[in-house]
Protein backbone atom coordinates (compact mmCIF):
# COMPACT_ATOMS: atom_id res chain seq x y z
CA UNK A 1 0.00 0.00 0.00
CA UNK A 2 1.71 3.29 -1.26
CA UNK A 3 0.42 7.21 -1.69
CA UNK A 4 2.81 7.76 -5.03
CA UNK A 5 1.22 11.33 -4.91
CA UNK A 6 -0.41 13.47 -2.63
CA UNK A 7 -2.20 17.37 -2.94
CA UNK A 8 -3.88 19.19 -0.62
CA UNK A 9 -6.01 22.20 -1.43
CA UNK A 10 -7.15 24.58 1.34
CA UNK A 11 -6.51 22.21 4.06
CA UNK A 12 -5.35 23.41 7.66
CA UNK A 13 -2.85 25.80 6.81
CA UNK A 14 -1.45 24.36 3.20
CA UNK A 15 -3.45 26.42 0.25
CA UNK A 16 -2.12 24.40 -2.34
CA UNK A 17 0.43 21.25 -1.48
CA UNK A 18 1.55 18.37 -3.61
CA UNK A 19 3.62 15.68 -2.98
CA UNK A 20 5.31 12.65 -5.02
CA UNK A 21 7.34 10.36 -2.47
CA UNK A 22 9.84 8.27 -4.04
CA UNK A 23 10.99 6.50 -1.20
CA UNK A 24 8.67 4.38 1.48
CA UNK A 25 10.35 6.12 4.33
CA UNK A 26 9.06 10.07 4.14
CA UNK A 27 10.19 12.22 6.63
CA UNK A 28 8.55 15.60 7.19
CA UNK A 29 10.60 18.18 9.21
CA UNK A 30 10.79 21.95 10.51
CA UNK A 31 9.23 23.72 13.06
CA UNK A 32 6.35 23.44 15.32
CA UNK A 33 3.67 24.74 13.28
CA UNK A 34 4.72 24.69 10.21
CA UNK A 35 2.03 21.66 9.33
CA UNK A 36 3.95 18.46 9.00
CA UNK A 37 0.81 16.40 11.49
CA UNK A 38 -1.37 18.36 9.33
CA UNK A 39 -0.64 16.55 6.44
CA UNK A 40 -0.20 13.27 8.36
CA UNK A 41 -3.95 14.07 9.26
CA UNK A 42 -4.65 14.44 5.42
CA UNK A 43 -3.54 11.10 4.51
CA UNK A 44 -5.30 9.62 8.32
CA UNK A 45 -8.40 10.96 5.57
CA UNK A 46 -7.89 8.55 2.99
CA UNK A 47 -9.62 5.62 4.98
CA UNK A 48 -12.97 5.37 7.18
CA UNK A 49 -13.40 7.54 10.14
CA UNK A 50 -12.59 10.89 11.61
CA UNK A 51 -8.82 11.37 10.90
CA UNK A 52 -6.38 11.12 13.68
CA UNK A 53 -7.33 14.76 15.64
CA UNK A 54 -10.91 12.94 15.39
CA UNK A 55 -11.88 16.17 14.93
CA UNK A 56 -15.31 17.92 13.17
CA UNK A 57 -14.77 18.49 9.12
CA UNK A 58 -15.86 22.06 8.99
CA UNK A 59 -12.58 22.76 11.14
CA UNK A 60 -10.46 21.74 8.78
CA UNK A 61 -10.53 23.92 6.09
CA UNK A 62 -8.14 26.78 6.41
CA UNK A 63 -8.78 30.04 7.93
CA UNK A 64 -7.80 32.43 4.78
CA UNK A 65 -9.83 30.19 2.17
CA UNK A 66 -13.20 29.91 1.18
CA UNK A 67 -14.30 27.18 3.95
CA UNK A 68 -13.79 24.29 2.28
CA UNK A 69 -11.32 21.53 1.98
CA UNK A 70 -10.11 18.42 -0.49
CA UNK A 71 -7.44 16.09 0.10
CA UNK A 72 -6.83 13.90 -3.08
CA UNK A 73 -4.57 11.07 -3.52
CA UNK A 74 -2.91 8.32 -6.50
CA UNK A 75 -2.21 5.22 -4.64
CA UNK A 76 -1.04 1.54 -5.17
CA UNK A 77 -2.97 -0.71 -3.16
CA UNK A 78 -4.17 -4.54 -3.28
CA UNK A 79 -6.68 -3.62 -5.51
CA UNK A 80 -4.43 -1.94 -8.24
CA UNK A 81 -3.84 1.62 -8.76
CA UNK A 82 -6.51 4.27 -7.41
CA UNK A 83 -7.30 7.91 -7.10
CA UNK A 84 -8.87 8.47 -3.88
CA UNK A 85 -10.47 11.83 -2.43
CA UNK A 86 -12.32 13.55 0.33
CA UNK A 87 -13.67 16.90 0.63
CA UNK A 88 -16.04 19.06 2.51
CA UNK A 89 -17.69 22.32 1.15
CA UNK A 90 -17.66 24.11 3.54
CA UNK A 91 -20.18 25.16 6.19
CA UNK A 92 -21.20 22.65 9.48
CA UNK A 93 -22.13 19.64 7.44
CA UNK A 94 -21.49 16.50 9.69
CA UNK A 95 -20.51 13.95 6.80
CA UNK A 96 -17.40 14.23 4.16
CA UNK A 97 -17.26 13.58 0.19
CA UNK A 98 -15.69 11.08 -1.00
CA UNK A 99 -14.44 9.85 -4.49
CA UNK A 100 -12.79 6.72 -5.99
CA UNK A 101 -11.62 7.32 -9.39
CA UNK A 102 -13.59 10.21 -10.01
CA UNK A 103 -16.97 8.72 -9.31
CA UNK A 104 -18.65 10.15 -5.48
CA UNK A 105 -18.97 7.39 -3.28
CA UNK A 106 -21.93 6.75 -0.58
CA UNK A 107 -19.99 6.58 2.67
CA UNK A 108 -16.31 6.93 3.73
CA UNK A 109 -16.30 3.40 4.35
CA UNK A 110 -15.44 2.45 1.00
CA UNK A 111 -12.28 3.52 1.15
CA UNK A 112 -11.01 1.02 3.66
CA UNK A 113 -11.28 -1.67 0.62
CA UNK A 114 -8.51 0.36 -0.79
CA UNK A 115 -5.86 1.17 1.82
CA UNK A 116 -5.49 0.25 5.85
CA UNK A 117 -3.61 2.55 7.94
CA UNK A 118 -1.94 2.74 11.64
CA UNK A 119 -0.93 5.80 13.46
CA UNK A 120 0.60 6.95 16.15
CA UNK A 121 0.51 10.62 17.94
CA UNK A 122 2.08 12.04 20.72
CA UNK A 123 -1.41 12.30 22.17
CA UNK A 124 -1.31 8.52 22.84
CA UNK A 125 2.28 8.52 24.39
CA UNK A 126 -0.20 7.80 28.10
CA UNK A 127 -2.34 5.67 26.44
CA UNK A 128 -1.59 2.84 29.41
CA UNK A 129 -1.89 5.41 32.24
CA UNK A 130 -5.08 7.22 30.43
CA UNK A 131 -9.12 5.96 30.89
CA UNK A 132 -9.74 2.93 29.64
CA UNK A 133 -12.08 3.76 26.23
CA UNK A 134 -8.82 5.53 25.32
CA UNK A 135 -7.42 2.51 25.73
CA UNK A 136 -10.77 0.87 23.66
CA UNK A 137 -11.07 3.33 20.82
CA UNK A 138 -7.28 2.04 20.08
CA UNK A 139 -8.10 -1.35 20.26
CA UNK A 140 -11.08 -0.96 17.94
CA UNK A 141 -8.92 1.36 15.54
CA UNK A 142 -6.30 -1.69 15.24
CA UNK A 143 -8.93 -4.45 15.01
CA UNK A 144 -10.69 -2.00 11.83
CA UNK A 145 -7.40 -2.67 9.95
CA UNK A 146 -7.72 -6.42 10.31
CA UNK A 147 -11.69 -6.39 9.83
CA UNK A 148 -13.40 -3.66 7.68
CA UNK A 149 -16.84 -4.18 8.89
CA UNK A 150 -15.68 -3.83 12.87
CA UNK A 151 -16.47 0.05 12.69
CA UNK A 152 -19.79 -0.51 11.46
CA UNK A 153 -20.85 -2.50 14.15
CA UNK A 154 -19.31 -0.80 16.60
CA UNK A 155 -21.04 2.23 15.49
CA UNK A 156 -24.24 0.11 15.35
CA UNK A 157 -24.29 -1.12 18.67
CA UNK A 158 -23.54 2.32 20.43
CA UNK A 159 -26.69 4.20 18.11
CA UNK A 160 -28.54 1.23 19.83
CA UNK A 161 -27.07 1.67 23.44
CA UNK A 162 -28.12 4.95 22.87
CA UNK A 163 -31.40 4.74 22.02
CA UNK A 164 -31.88 2.44 24.72
CA UNK A 165 -30.80 4.41 27.53
CA UNK A 166 -33.32 7.27 26.38
CA UNK A 167 -36.24 4.73 26.52
CA UNK A 168 -35.12 3.53 30.39
CA UNK A 169 -35.23 7.10 31.28
CA UNK A 170 -38.77 7.31 30.30
CA UNK A 171 -42.06 7.04 32.79
CA UNK A 172 -43.33 3.61 31.17
CA UNK A 173 -41.08 2.47 28.48
CA UNK A 174 -42.05 0.17 25.98
CA UNK A 175 -40.93 -3.54 26.78
CA UNK A 176 -41.28 -5.29 23.67
CA UNK A 177 -39.28 -2.62 22.06
CA UNK A 178 -36.89 -2.92 24.51
CA UNK A 179 -36.27 -6.12 23.95
CA UNK A 180 -35.98 -5.60 20.17
CA UNK A 181 -33.39 -3.11 21.42
CA UNK A 182 -31.88 -5.41 23.53
CA UNK A 183 -31.37 -8.36 20.94
CA UNK A 184 -29.96 -5.70 18.12
CA UNK A 185 -27.47 -4.65 20.31
CA UNK A 186 -26.52 -8.43 21.30
CA UNK A 187 -26.23 -9.28 18.00
CA UNK A 188 -23.83 -6.22 17.34
CA UNK A 189 -21.84 -6.72 20.39
CA UNK A 190 -21.12 -11.20 19.90
CA UNK A 191 -19.82 -9.52 16.53
CA UNK A 192 -17.82 -6.95 17.66
CA UNK A 193 -16.80 -9.28 20.27
CA UNK A 194 -15.14 -11.87 17.96
CA UNK A 195 -13.60 -9.54 15.58
CA UNK A 196 -11.31 -8.15 18.94
CA UNK A 197 -10.84 -12.16 19.78
CA UNK A 198 -9.11 -12.93 16.21
CA UNK A 199 -7.14 -9.87 15.85
CA UNK A 200 -6.06 -10.17 19.51
CA UNK A 201 -4.93 -13.81 19.19
CA UNK A 202 -2.61 -12.75 16.10
CA UNK A 203 -2.01 -9.46 17.53
CA UNK A 204 -0.47 -11.05 20.73
CA UNK A 205 1.27 -13.61 18.64
CA UNK A 206 3.69 -10.95 16.82
CA UNK A 207 4.20 -8.64 20.06
CA UNK A 208 5.25 -11.56 21.77
CA UNK A 209 7.91 -12.10 19.12
CA UNK A 210 11.39 -10.32 20.30
CA UNK A 211 13.23 -11.70 17.34
CA UNK A 212 11.29 -9.02 15.32
CA UNK A 213 10.71 -6.26 17.42
CA UNK A 214 14.09 -5.16 16.95
CA UNK A 215 15.15 -2.43 19.38
CA UNK A 216 11.52 -2.19 20.87
CA UNK A 217 10.54 -4.45 23.77
CA UNK A 218 8.31 -7.05 22.84
CA UNK A 219 5.19 -8.05 25.67
CA UNK A 220 2.43 -9.64 26.14
CA UNK A 221 -1.17 -8.21 25.07
CA UNK A 222 -4.63 -9.14 27.11
CA UNK A 223 -7.71 -8.42 26.25
CA UNK A 224 -10.40 -7.75 29.05
CA UNK A 225 -13.91 -8.12 28.42
CA UNK A 226 -17.44 -9.46 29.56
CA UNK A 227 -18.83 -10.45 26.18
CA UNK A 228 -15.36 -10.97 24.46
CA UNK A 229 -14.96 -13.90 27.43
CA UNK A 230 -18.89 -15.48 26.36
CA UNK A 231 -17.92 -15.30 22.86
CA UNK A 232 -14.71 -17.54 23.15
CA UNK A 233 -16.13 -19.78 25.66
CA UNK A 234 -19.90 -20.40 23.69
CA UNK A 235 -21.71 -20.18 20.00
CA UNK A 236 -22.49 -16.81 18.51
CA UNK A 237 -26.34 -17.78 18.91
CA UNK A 238 -26.31 -18.59 22.44
CA UNK A 239 -23.64 -15.64 23.50
CA UNK A 240 -26.18 -13.57 21.91
CA UNK A 241 -29.09 -15.08 23.80
CA UNK A 242 -27.10 -14.95 27.11
CA UNK A 243 -26.23 -11.11 26.39
CA UNK A 244 -29.65 -10.00 25.62
CA UNK A 245 -30.97 -11.67 29.00
CA UNK A 246 -27.75 -9.66 30.51
CA UNK A 247 -29.79 -6.56 29.06
CA UNK A 248 -33.39 -7.25 30.20
CA UNK A 249 -31.97 -8.50 34.06
CA UNK A 250 -30.24 -5.40 33.97
CA UNK A 251 -32.98 -2.88 33.12
CA UNK A 252 -33.37 -1.63 36.73
CA UNK A 253 -29.86 -0.97 37.34
CA UNK A 254 -29.09 0.72 34.37
CA UNK A 255 -32.06 3.01 34.49
CA UNK A 256 -31.02 4.40 38.00
CA UNK A 257 -27.45 4.12 36.56
CA UNK A 258 -28.41 6.27 33.33
CA UNK A 259 -26.34 4.18 31.45
CA UNK A 260 -25.76 0.85 30.26
CA UNK A 261 -23.36 -0.97 32.56
CA UNK A 262 -22.59 -4.09 31.00
CA UNK A 263 -21.31 -4.57 26.83
CA UNK A 264 -18.39 -4.88 24.75
CA UNK A 265 -17.98 -0.85 25.29
CA UNK A 266 -16.32 -1.69 28.91
CA UNK A 267 -13.91 -3.64 27.45
CA UNK A 268 -10.12 -3.52 28.20
CA UNK A 269 -6.88 -4.46 26.85
CA UNK A 270 -3.72 -4.37 29.29
CA UNK A 271 -0.03 -5.10 28.79
CA UNK A 272 2.98 -6.82 29.81
CA UNK A 273 6.53 -5.30 29.54
CA UNK A 274 8.00 -8.66 28.70
CA UNK A 275 11.38 -8.51 28.87
CA UNK A 276 11.13 -6.47 32.49
CA UNK A 277 7.62 -8.42 33.23
CA UNK A 278 6.49 -5.12 34.44
CA UNK A 279 2.43 -4.06 33.70
CA UNK A 280 2.92 -1.17 31.18
CA UNK A 281 0.77 1.23 33.21
CA UNK A 282 3.83 0.77 36.09
CA UNK A 283 6.70 1.32 33.27
CA UNK A 284 8.43 4.56 33.22
CA UNK A 285 7.42 7.11 30.67
CA UNK A 286 10.21 5.85 28.23
CA UNK A 287 9.42 2.37 28.39
CA UNK A 288 5.49 2.92 27.53
CA UNK A 289 6.74 4.55 24.39
CA UNK A 290 8.72 2.16 23.47
CA UNK A 291 6.42 -0.48 24.26
CA UNK A 292 3.84 1.42 22.02
CA UNK A 293 6.09 1.93 19.69
CA UNK A 294 6.34 -2.09 19.45
CA UNK A 295 2.79 -2.82 19.90
CA UNK A 296 2.37 -0.82 16.40
CA UNK A 297 4.79 -2.67 14.88
CA UNK A 298 3.17 -6.03 16.03
CA UNK A 299 0.14 -4.83 14.72
CA UNK A 300 1.60 -3.81 11.26
CA UNK A 301 2.94 -7.16 11.10
CA UNK A 302 -0.21 -9.13 12.31
CA UNK A 303 -1.63 -6.30 9.31
CA UNK A 304 0.30 -7.86 6.67
CA UNK A 305 -0.14 -11.33 7.75
CA UNK A 306 -3.77 -11.29 7.25
CA UNK A 307 -3.71 -8.76 4.24
CA UNK A 308 -1.37 -9.79 2.56
CA UNK A 309 -0.10 -6.22 2.98
CA UNK A 310 1.95 -3.87 5.09
CA UNK A 311 -0.48 -0.74 5.98
CA UNK A 312 0.71 2.68 5.87
CA UNK A 313 2.13 4.13 9.01
CA UNK A 314 1.52 7.85 10.20
CA UNK A 315 4.20 8.21 12.85
CA UNK A 316 3.62 12.01 14.49
CA UNK A 317 7.56 12.67 16.68
CA UNK A 318 8.06 9.28 16.66
CA UNK A 319 11.54 9.54 16.67
CA UNK A 320 11.88 12.74 18.91
CA UNK A 321 12.56 11.05 22.29
CA UNK A 322 14.67 7.97 21.05
CA UNK A 323 17.86 7.46 21.19
CA UNK A 324 20.15 7.02 18.00
CA UNK A 325 20.63 3.38 17.83
CA UNK A 326 16.65 3.11 18.76
CA UNK A 327 15.86 5.03 16.22
CA UNK A 328 18.26 3.07 13.46
CA UNK A 329 16.50 0.47 14.77
CA UNK A 330 13.15 1.89 14.04
CA UNK A 331 13.85 2.48 10.44
CA UNK A 332 15.15 -0.98 9.96
CA UNK A 333 12.35 -2.69 11.55
CA UNK A 334 10.00 -0.16 8.90
CA UNK A 335 12.10 -1.51 5.43
CA UNK A 336 11.87 -4.82 7.09
CA UNK A 337 8.51 -4.47 6.94
CA UNK A 338 8.20 -2.95 3.60
CA UNK A 339 5.78 -0.55 4.87
CA UNK A 340 5.26 3.07 3.74
CA UNK A 341 5.98 5.28 6.76
CA UNK A 342 5.27 9.17 6.92
CA UNK A 343 6.90 10.57 10.32
CA UNK A 344 7.48 14.02 11.40
CA UNK A 345 10.44 15.64 13.54
CA UNK A 346 11.31 19.47 14.27
CA UNK A 347 15.34 18.47 13.02
CA UNK A 348 16.37 16.61 10.21
CA UNK A 349 18.92 15.14 11.89
CA UNK A 350 16.56 12.71 13.74
CA UNK A 351 16.37 11.15 9.96
CA UNK A 352 19.82 10.94 9.43
CA UNK A 353 19.91 7.19 10.38
CA UNK A 354 17.09 6.43 7.59
CA UNK A 355 19.70 6.79 4.80
CA UNK A 356 18.84 5.95 1.19
CA UNK A 357 15.41 4.04 1.77
CA UNK A 358 14.16 7.93 2.80
CA UNK A 359 13.13 11.07 1.35
CA UNK A 360 13.12 13.84 3.14
CA UNK A 361 10.91 17.24 2.51
CA UNK A 362 11.10 20.32 4.67
CA UNK A 363 7.89 21.78 5.70
CA UNK A 364 7.80 25.87 6.31
CA UNK A 365 5.01 27.77 6.94
CA UNK A 366 2.34 25.78 5.00
CA UNK A 367 4.60 24.94 2.08
CA UNK A 368 6.79 21.66 1.62
CA UNK A 369 10.15 21.37 -0.17
CA UNK A 370 11.96 18.55 -1.28
CA UNK A 371 15.36 17.61 0.18
CA UNK A 372 16.22 14.46 -0.93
Amino acid sequence: MLITRLTLTDFRNHAALRMEPARPLICLYGPNGAGKTNILEAVSLLVPGRGLRGQDFHLLARLEGAGAWAVAAEAQTPLGEVRLGTSHDGGEATTRKVAVDGMLQKSSGVLGHYLKMLWLTPAQDRLFMGPGGDRRRFFDRMVSSFNEGHAAHVSAFEKLMKERNALLQQPRPDATWLSTLETQMAEQAVAMAAARNEAAGVLARHFASGDAQGPFPWGVLQLHGQIEELVSQKPAVQAEDEYAKILADSRGADRAAQRTLNGPHRSDFSVLHGPKSTPAELCSTGEQKALLIGLTLAQARAAREMLGASPILLLDEVAAHLDQARRRGLFQVLSDLGAQAWMTGTDENLFAEAGAAACRFEVKDGTVHVRQ
